[in-house]
Parts: structure tokens; sequence; C-alpha cells
């Protein structure tokens, strides 16, 4: 598993011109992709160390400030462009395996109290955020 996580002042999904997901205070913005090899207690794992990452103001958590996160599915972090101009998506899993595993991803950090507001899984998403600092993370499972 793979996230790219950013630290946001606000940050907003849209599909189809419609605001699927977004928050519009200080939190984190989650790009999660998945690969064959991933598991639902990597998923666990991989949001227990988000929410508890000292990446906010002061060294603070997602978990000390009940930050909110906005998840989004992204096979793209998959991408293999070692060769040629096009890149390989061989890396990251199909849709029945990676869906669930990043709805595992969510419902572990709302079990660990986050507030999660999501994207559309395997939807044409316009995404739009202010990054704040810039902090911007990658994290690998």
């Amino acid at each position: 598993m793979r996230a790219v996580v950013q630290r946001v002042s606000q940050a907003s999904v849209t599909v189809d011109g419609e605001v699927v997901g977004a928050i519009d205070e200080p939190g984190l913005m989650v790009l999660l992709g998945v690969t064959h090899e991933d598991t639902e207690e990597k998923a666990k794992a991989l949001a227990a160390k988000i929410w508890t990452l000292r990446i906010l103001r002061d060294e603070r958590s997602a978990a000390d400030e009940q930050a909110p996160i906005l998840a989004v599915s992204q096979f793209t972090l998959y991408a293999d462009t070692r060769k040629g101009r096009r890149p390989s998506w061989s890396a990251a899993a199909p849709g029945p395996v990676s869906e669930p595993l990043y709805e595992s991803f969510c419902q572990a950090l709302e079990s660990l109290g986050a507030k999660v507001e999501r994207g559309r899984f395997g939807a044409d998403m316009q995404v739009a955020l202010t990054n704040d600092g810039p902090v911007t993370l990658i994290l690998e499972s």
C-alpha cells in the first residue's frame, strides 16, 4: 500500500460537478494506492500510522487535533514509468481487490476516531486542495 499524505488547510473532491467529499479546516489529504500483496491488516496499520503521524502544526497529529482526513483512491501511485513513455499499471491491484482495501483503510481511520471524507472509487475525480507548509510525505506499508 502506498499513500501520499499532504497537510492541507482545505481539500475537496468533485465528480460530475458535485462535491462528494470535502474538508474545510486544517487536516490531511491522503491519496491511497493498493497493490496485489496488500491486506486488510496492512490497511489498518497504515491508517493508524497516518492518524498518529506528527505532521500538523506544533508537531501535532491528526489524532491530537481531531483533524479531518480526505481519502482518495489513486491506482496511478503504482505507475511504472521505467520503460518508454506509456506508464504500466500492472503493479496496481484491480478494482475488486483494491476497493475493499480502500474501504478498510477508511473504516480503520473512522474506528480510531477520525472524521473521514471520501472520494468516489473508480470515478473521474477533480481534486482541489491547499497544501499547508507545504508538507507532503510518501508512506509505504
